[in-house]
């Protein structure tokens, strides 16, 4: 009787802790590396191993230092990746698969510490933000995959609890645009409007991190459907600064993919980011500076492409 009760309540805890995690929209794998033979490169590795095309491993301690003359992290680097196969399955049914191709994580150890982290957001965040059934097939394979290759870069890593809830919101989780483009000109409104765009990033404190044009790869694979899809990372250092003192994981949002496409024979260019309300509910934002931060970089972004696509 005293045994059945202790399998029942371990089955409890476990079956508790499971949905604990899967009702989170970040997770964080983490590991002693007391050795240091855990860097960013080497986690790089395992996810090229599972398959990812790595867009960029950046570490942010030196912009980080350099603007604000101090950072509380010994390592903290904002990797952007993709599964070439995947996004191409999800791009057949959803075209906003580009919210999340590439995805963002976030790689650190907080100063005092001898571990390391790696954040990301989970499948069911990813599909909740794109709108689309939770057990969607490739983003489930995705979130086996990250899984996976967390593993192996660290394998005595264990995801961690985390203590802060995910916040109600009335927001939107995506901000959309749309702009009519010339049937017969649109390669080059297309370039104007990218230029335009890019022209007003660093005047308003952004960085183009990283560009993925999708529709290449989508074009050595015979996949055909878009006239252009293209990827652009886009990260405001004081926004990820801000929000990194108390929440390290929030590389799971930075930098943030801004997509632009065209379907053959439609019109209209397509454009969307996700917006700041997912950083605000899945960290618990709650702080007047944090908050400042990230409505500010909203409202700009808004602008330059409310102003680019009138």
């Amino acid at each position: 009787m005293i045994k059945s009760t202790v399998r029942g309540l371990c089955l409890f805890i476990l079956i508790s802790m499971g949905i604990a995690e899967a009702s989170h929209d970040i997770q964080i794998f983490t590991s002693d590396n007391s050795d240091g033979k855990i860097t960013t490169k080497s986690i790089e590795e395992a996810f090229k191993q599972a398959g990812f095309t790595i867009s960029d491993n950046r570490d942010m301690n030196l912009p980080f230092t350099k603007q604000f003359k101090t950072t509380t992290f010994d390592v903290y680097n904002l990797f952007t990746l993709y599964k070439k196969d995947i996004v191409m399955e999800l791009a057949k049914t959803y075209p906003n698969f580009g919210l999340f191709a590439p995805m963002s994580m976030s790689i650190y150890t907080k100063k005092g510490t001898k571990k390391i982290s790696i954040a990301s957001l989970t499948p069911q965040a990813m599909a909740k933000i794109m709108n689309i059934p939770a057990d969607n097939k490739q983003l489930a394979e995705l979130g086996e995959l990250v899984k996976k290759a967390f593993k192996a870069a660290m394998p005595n890593g264990s995801f961690e609890t985390i203590t802060y809830p995910v916040a109600d919101t009335k927001e939107s989780l995506v901000v959309s645009f749309e702009m009519e483009l010339d049937e017969k000109d649109w390669e080059e409104e297309k370039d104007d409007f990218q230029m335009t765009v890019e022209g007003e990033l660093k005047p308003n404190g952004f960085v183009m991190a990283g560009f993925n044009d999708i529709n290449y790869v989508f074009k050595e694979a015979k996949f055909e459907e878009y006239d252009f899809y293209d990827v652009y990372s886009i990260c405001k250092l004081p926004v990820i600064y801000t929000i990194a003192q108390t929440r390290p994981e929030a590389g799971a949002f930075a930098p943030c993919s801004l997509y632009m496409y065209k379907k053959k024979g439609d019109k209209m260019m397509h454009l969307a980011f996700p917006a700041v309300a997912n950083w605000i509910s899945s960290l618990s934002v709650d702080d007047k500076k944090g908050l400042e931060v990230l409505k500010d970089a909203k409202g700009r972004m808004q602008k330059i492409l409310t102003e680019a696509t009138e």
